[in-house]
């Protein structure tokens, strides 16, 4: 087994599915993991900031990016904790610069409707490079072409399949793009 390994992540509004491979593209951990407290809304810039005053909507957002921040570190450690390969990176889907502000991401429909996306890869990011890991931005439209040229594999689609053979169920698109973004972030 390779002694370094990279996380690939296919993130959702609170949740994510982060796929760990190794340094060759075999297969270490997959699991799905929950980015905010359940009590909390998962998405306060698109929904629940909609509907409150700027400031309460502020506020709400303040509360729950905490939240995810604080989430996202713990399940970065568990998963750390629980693989026996030396994690080295993590590959997130990159997005366009958004308002400097709370205020005005709420205010802003574009920039609204990506917010709390951004906020769950931001999360991610930032308790990534806490651990020392490398943070690589992928391009869900790219990415698995890009992990075919790492690999040197014209099979790309065939060999991201494979994984279910072994692991069993649940293997998705959110599985096969994050251990996609995990390869082509090796580049």
């Amino acid at each position: 087994m390779s002694n370094k390994a990279t996380i690939g992540v296919a993130h959702h509004n609170g949740w994510a599915v982060l796929v760990t491979v190794a340094s060759e593209g075999g297969l270490i951990d997959r699991r799905r993991v929950e980015l905010v407290d359940e009590h909390l809304p998962s998405m306060p810039y698109h929904c629940e900031g909609q509907r409150l005053p700027i400031e309460k909507a502020i506020k709400l957002v303040e509360q729950v990016e905490e939240s995810v921040n604080v989430c996202a570190k713990d399940c970065l450690e568990a998963l750390s904790a629980a693989v026996p390969t030396k994690i080295i990176g993590i590959a997130i889907r990159k997005y366009k610069p958004l308002p400097q502000t709370v205020a005005e991401r709420i205010q802003n429909y574009q920039a609204m409707c990506v917010a709390d996306s951004v906020m769950y890869r931001n999360a991610l990011a930032k308790a990534a490079k806490e651990r020392g890991w490398s943070v690589y931005w992928y391009d869900s439209k790219t990415v698995i072409t890009e992990a075919g040229q790492v690999l040197n594999r014209s099979d790309i689609n065939e060999f991201l399949r494979k994984p279910r053979e072994s692991f069993g169920p649940p293997w998705q698109k959110d599985h096969r793009t994050a251990m996609a973004a995990a390869i082509a972030a090796r580049a």
